[in-house]
């Protein structure tokens, strides 16, 4: 058995996982998993810079993992970097405060990698001869992945909830041009992960991170997030559309009431929630198998 850290730097948030791995019983047993949002891809898409606000944010959160790390005694540590900071032209910043801070250098991995980490991640404890779906909806970038036990095809595409946010919402809510323009995009997305990956093949819908699982905490009518009571959840297409729609219709207020609301995700779940729509409509997905195994499990599970 061996206590690793992984670190998992997004375009909206940055989580840790501290866990002893072992890989003869086939487990990882969680110490420590945490998230925090740091927007660390604020206005990425439009200015092809990170901004120094959102680095600031990111090393901050970075110090406080240090110390966990330090505190939970981890012999191995590594740092992944996603979507964000494989757009900013000044990423060299960033690489130099992470290794700062912790003493590694942030991997800034291809999609290709990421979704790797997220299938590994997410069915390493399901039934390996089933066919899945891994569906990974990010900040800046939505990862698909078909495999059984290990990848047979992936797609990344920039269509994650921070990114689609700040292309086409102006209003709130959404009028039905923006939510029209989002809608678009996914669609287009979606044909460009269909020239690669068989996304109807699959029979086995899974879903990851926070726009999955904050959908499916609100269908499960959670009065707070219970990890446990969301992980390995099946939500049926039908509560999905419904969630959905009834997103699209509030105010950023009336969104931030919701008990199961992280306060980061207010202003993103909408774009979120509709890619999870649009592409269960396009499969003909009855429901998602909720996981909140994703790519930390699968870095962790890389280190060993």
């Amino acid at each position: 058995m061996t206590r690793v850290a992984a670190i998992d730097c997004g375009t909206n948030s940055i989580r840790l996982l501290v866990a002893d791995v072992d890989p003869a019983a086939g487990t990882v047993t969680d110490l420590d998993r945490r998230m925090t949002i740091v927007r660390l891809g604020q206005g990425v898409d439009r200015t092809g810079r990170l901004a120094p606000e959102a680095l600031e944010r990111t090393f901050a959160a970075c110090r406080e993992y240090a110390a966990v790390i330090k505190e939970l005694g981890a012999e191995r540590l590594r740092f992944v970097a996603t979507s964000a900071s494989r757009d900013a032209e000044n990423r060299d910043d960033f690489v130099r405060g992470v290794l700062d801070i912790l003493g590694v250098e942030p991997e800034v991995i291809s999609g290709d990698q990421e979704a790797e980490f997220s299938f590994t991640g997410a069915t390493k404890e399901l039934d390996g001869t089933d066919q899945y779906l891994v569906v990974d909806i990010g900040g800046g970038s939505t990862e698909f992945v078909v495999g059984t036990e290990h990848v047979l095809a992936a797609r990344s595409v920039d269509i994650g909830c921070v990114r689609l946010t700040e292309r086409h919402v102006r209003n709130d809510p959404p009028t039905e041009a923006e939510t029209a323009a989002i809608r678009a995009d996914i669609h287009a997305a979606l044909d460009l992960a269909e020239q690669t990956v068989p996304l109807r093949e699959a029979r086995t819908l899974v879903g990851l991170a926070g726009s999955v699982t904050t959908v499916a905490a609100i269908a499960l009518g959670l009065e707070e997030y219970d990890s446990a009571a969301i992980h390995r959840s099946r939500i049926p297409y039908e509560q999905v559309a419904e969630v959905t729609g009834r997103l699209l219709a509030m105010t950023h207020d009336e969104r931030a009431a919701i008990p199961v609301m992280h306060e980061g995700r207010v202003d993103v779940i909408i774009a979120g929630a509709m890619v999870l729509r649009e592409l269960m409509e396009r499969v003909g997905a009855r429901e998602v198998v909720v996981s909140e195994h994703d790519i930390l499990d699968g870095i962790a599970w890389s280190v060993v």
